[in-house]
């Protein structure tokens, strides 16, 4: 099965070339597609500098930027990754064996919040905390690399176009109608949040799904958040 890795970007310059050459070193993934939500540096032009990379613009929105992402894959498989996420190098053949199991609809990965401005600081650890979450979820997030087929994603309606909260709607979608395995494998992902905004951050991975679920909002979660698009 062919997979197509979906990178949604927005003002990523400082970090796009890391993002690249992370997709790049991937083993066994067919297509890797970053989609620009209207950036306003030159995240779009570093992107296009790496031949193994398409490059796509979109109007701004992580689920728009991902379902645009999505319609323009050739893969059997889809992989949504953000661009601060570095994946096992064989998460690829991870997925196609994870999706040929018996009632699994999808999957994902556990997280590992990296350090950076943190590194060596007491408080490195506590970005561990964020990853608690991962092990235990049968609803995934997007941090945690989901992924399906393409048949099951369009079959659902892609991702629901929400100012927030879109990667746990579709988990919910999926689960009614299937398994969604979360491997034992790590995602790398960047501290760097964690780190500029620790308590909203832990506020939008914490207490944000439990308003989602009474009912709040995306819309009014987003200008909780502060906009985060």
């Amino acid at each position: 099965m062919r997979v197509s890795i979906i990178v949604p970007v927005l003002d990523e310059a400082a970090g796009i070339e890391r993002c690249a050459r992370a997709l790049l070193a991937l083993e066994g993934v067919d297509e890797r597609i970053v989609v620009d939500g209207g950036s306003s540096d030159d995240t779009a032009e570093r992107a296009r500098r790496h031949a193994g990379i398409r490059v796509l613009e979109a109007a701004r929105g992580r689920a728009h930027q991902l379902n645009a992402g999505a319609a323009a894959a050739t893969g059997d498989i889809l992989m949504f990754v953000h661009a601060d996420a570095a994946l096992p190098p064989d998460a690829a053949d991870a997925a196609r064996h994870a999706l040929r199991q018996p009632g699994v609809i999808a999957g994902a990965f556990r997280t590992r919040h990296m350090p950076e401005r943190w590194r060596g600081s007491w408080r490195a650890p506590l970005l561990r905390l964020a990853d608690l979450r991962s092990r235990y979820t049968t609803l995934p997030y997007g941090d945690q690399t989901l992924f399906l087929r393409a048949r099951d994603f369009w079959r659902v309606g892609g991702y629901p176009e929400l100012a927030l909260m879109e990667d746990l709607a579709l988990s919910r979608i999926l689960r009614a109608r299937g398994r969604i395995r979360v491997l034992p494998r790590e995602v790398r992902v960047s501290g760097r949040r964690f780190e500029a905004a620790p308590w909203r951050q832990t506020l939008m991975v914490n207490a944000f799904p439990v308003l989602y679920t009474l009912g709040v909002s995306p819309e009014r979660l987003a200008r909780w958040y502060g906009n985060p698009r």
